[in-house]
């Protein structure tokens, strides 16, 4: 079955972990078995495990932050630094579209194309199997230097925007905040608005996602995000925030990171095996029972994120086995229309509606 992944740190991996992609999982942690750090020699996702697991098309995000201060590999000092790493991280995809490993995808027409490749391929599989392709999404609106700037995003291939990640951002309280849009914030969803750009409403903190709802009236989706009703965490979203997402007909990709999955789990405590690609299920289907419908779950993995196996559920290797999915929602009892939506559907509507 073919899938559609709403948020991969692609880029990211590639430049500030320094993974060479093009190579295996396998390759990836072999080269990493002397390195140090939270999943090093431990990866889960690279291009050929994408194309295994009939990933048609990932969400690639640019993710830099300007906080003021480096901390980690995502932070940086100005706003100007920021912006510098993201378009390296938009010339990575450019480079890797031109050399024929993924294709960008950018608008309507090309969407519908690249599907139908896909299509081809799974009635005819002795086809060539097309590239995974890749929809360019910024995670943090920080290095967008000002709003009157977004136009040039724009045209460099930026089509969904997250204005905030962790902390405090320049246009918005992400997590672990309490602060709302900021007065650039606003002009930004303004100029969104105007330019047809979707707005990514995951890791808002509680007081701008509703001050974006309020403000912004396009399409809206939440790339990577889970139930605050079954792991109480201001990271999650809470019923009443996901009936919102769900009456602007918007779509919920769950994550696949542990400590989003399982109430209590501990980073670092290496007890991934109470964590099962179930808990996963669990989440689509608590989104699936608050819409009355399997209209508005999806996967948004993040499970490049700063994290490997040993933050991942126990029977999953690599992104590949994002496949396992589908039975796990058959023993469920999902008809396999309903599955079908959840593993792309919702994504390929979603997109469509937003680019028509």
């Amino acid at each position: 079955m073919l899938l559609i992944d709403a948020h991969l740190d692609l880029a990211w991996n590639a430049l500030q972990w320094n993974r060479n992609l093009q190579n295996s999982v396998y390759t990836i942690r072999t080269q990493e078995n002397k390195s140090t750090g939270a999943g090093r020699g431990l990866g889960t996702v690279a291009l050929p495990e994408l194309r295994v697991g009939r990933v048609a098309l990932a969400f690639g995000t640019l993710l830099a932050r300007s906080t003021g201060h480096a901390v980690q590999n995502v932070d940086y000092g100005s706003p100007s630094q920021a912006y510098a790493i993201a378009r390296g991280q938009l010339a990575y995809y450019k480079a890797l579209a031109d050399i024929g490993e993924v294709r960008l995808i950018g608008n309507l027409q090309q969407l519908e194309e690249h599907i139908a490749a896909w299509y081809a391929w799974e009635r005819e599989p002795h086809l060539p199997q097309p590239k995974t392709g890749l929809v360019i999404s910024m995670e943090s609106a920080d290095p967008i230097l000002a709003p009157g700037q977004l136009s040039s995003w724009k045209d460099a291939g930026v089509r969904i925007i997250g204005p905030a990640h962790y902390g405090a951002g320049r246009y918005a309280g992400g997590t672990s905040t309490e602060l709302g849009l900021t007065p650039i914030g606003v002009e930004l969803l303004d100029e969104m608005n105007r330019l047809g750009i979707i707005l990514d409403l995951t890791h808002l903190s509680d007081q701008a996602f509703w001050e974006a709802l309020n403000h912004f009236d396009r399409p809206m989706l939440a790339s990577h995000n889970n139930c605050r009703a079954l792991v109480p965490h201001q990271r999650q979203f809470s019923d009443e925030q996901i009936r919102a997402i769900i009456g602007r007909n918007g779509v919920i990709g769950v994550a696949f990171d542990n400590w989003m999955l399982s109430p209590g789990w501990v980073h670092g405590s290496n007890n991934n095996e109470a964590v099962h690609l179930s808990e996963v299920v669990h989440q689509i289907d608590h989104i699936c029972q608050l819409a009355g419908n399997c209209q508005h779950a999806g996967i948004g993995s993040d499970l490049d994120g700063g994290f490997g196996r040993e933050q991942s559920p126990v029977d999953l290797d690599t992104i590949a086995d994002l496949q396992k999915l589908a039975g796990i929602l058959t023993v469920r009892g999902y008809a396999e229309t309903d599955i079908t939506a959840i593993m792309h559907g919702n994504w390929l509507r979603l997109l469509r509606s937003s680019w028509a």
